[in-house]
């Protein structure tokens, strides 16, 4: 018989501790095979099964947050943690919630306000950048509202929307959001879309503001996937998308070319962005869980630090090609169906949208 309590911990309420002083010991209680897959950054993993047998290595000196998938099996986790003494969270929703949560944060550069939208559980990230009333948006989710929201609290118009590449691992929503602010959707037309947009070319400049002193520039780079295209905010920060993470490089995007995306994805990155100067701020598409994520700190580096970093950079092409084709694997099953819905080919029910999606990002090398 349970002989305490444990609360209920939301997503946000985790998000916002992870990575402080604050933080909890995060105990996932699904199976091995579930937790290889998809899992909270920091997180031990011990199956419901074995918890009785490791209660004497769990902490008594910090909150213990249970997740599952859905939140089931850490119940039933929980109240043997609290019986044996344990301080004790359950988070509300599991894995599913975790994967639904959003947090964001801004930036001042100068006069321009980048506002970063990360999804914690897909290690998504995505941009609204935004000069006097006006903004674009770079890499929205379907989540919609999370954008609009952000405008209306910085008293901004949508007027652009834009993708840095035919997104696999998730599900774009730059099509509905254009659609619902009446702005100009932006895409690369080497990337496959079926429905109506407005073709990017490269060097295509879009002034932002009344000013017109910010400009943000198309650059494209093929690599990650034919049309993935990075966008510079002036000579301060570029939104590489899916082409250069904090962590590594991205991965070519189709294992039976792997090769040829190597070649192009090694020229991009040396002939584009390695260009740039070392304090431009690299803002990218994803992060992995070896990335720790705080609440008050942009998820991003300046060039030169990546440069430092990230010994793949230093690779001559060939031996690149070489590293980066070994890490290309084929496509899972649901991401051909993501690729398919957001080309504008398929239409599925919300629900099993979402279900499409669950899960890590796995874009990169």
């Amino acid at each position: 018989m349970c002989i305490g309590t444990y609360r209920d911990i939301d997503a946000a309420e985790l998000a916002a501790r992870l990575g402080t002083d604050a933080a909890p010991f995060v105990l996932d209680v699904r199976e091995p095979s579930e937790f290889s897959e998809w899992s909270i950054p920091t997180a031990t993993n011990v199956p419901l099964a074995e918890v009785p047998s490791h209660l004497d290595s769990f902490p008594r000196d910090r909150e213990v947050v249970v997740t599952c998938m859905a939140g089931g099996r850490s119940a039933r986790a929980a109240e043997l943690l609290v019986d044996a003494g344990i301080h004790v969270a359950n988070l509300r929703g599991g894995m599913a919630a975790w994967g639904a949560f959003y947090d964001w944060l801004t930036i001042e550069l100068d006069h321009v306000r980048v506002v970063q939208v990360r999804r914690r559980g897909k290690g998504c990230l995505s941009y609204v950048v935004g000069v006097d009333d006006e903004a674009f948006v770079i890499d929205p989710s379907i989540d919609t509202s999370n954008y609009r929201e952000i405008a209306a609290e910085h008293a901004w118009r949508i007027t652009r929307v834009f993708d840095t590449h035919l997104h696999a691992d998730h599900l774009s929503g730059a099509r509905a959001l254009a659609t619902e602010c009446g702005a100009t959707l932006h895409l690369n037309p080497a990337d496959a879309f079926t429905f109506r947009y407005e073709p990017l070319r490269d060097g295509d400049e879009f002034p932002l503001g009344a000013l017109a002193t910010f400009k943000v520039s198309a650059v494209a780079t093929p690599g990650h996937t034919q049309g993935s295209t990075v966008y510079q905010i002036d000579d301060r920060a570029v939104l590489t998308g899916d082409t250069l993470f904090v962590e590594g490089v991205g991965r070519p995007d189709l294992a039976e070319r792997a090769a040829e995306f190597a070649h192009n994805l090694y020229r991009s990155l040396h002939e584009t962005v390695l260009n740039l100067a070392d304090d431009a701020l690299v803002l990218p598409g994803h992060f992995s869980e070896r990335v720790v994520v705080r609440p008050d700190q942009f998820v991003g580096a300046t060039l030169g630090e990546l440069r430092a970093s990230l010994p793949e950079l230093a690779l001559d092409e060939d031996d690149f090609v070489d590293w980066a084709s070994a890490r290309s694997t084929p496509r899972p099953p649901n991401y051909v169906e993501i690729i398919t819905v957001n080309m504008g080919r398929a239409d599925h029910p919300a629900d099993a949208l979402r279900a499409l999606e669950a899960g890590p990002n796995r874009c990169m090398a």
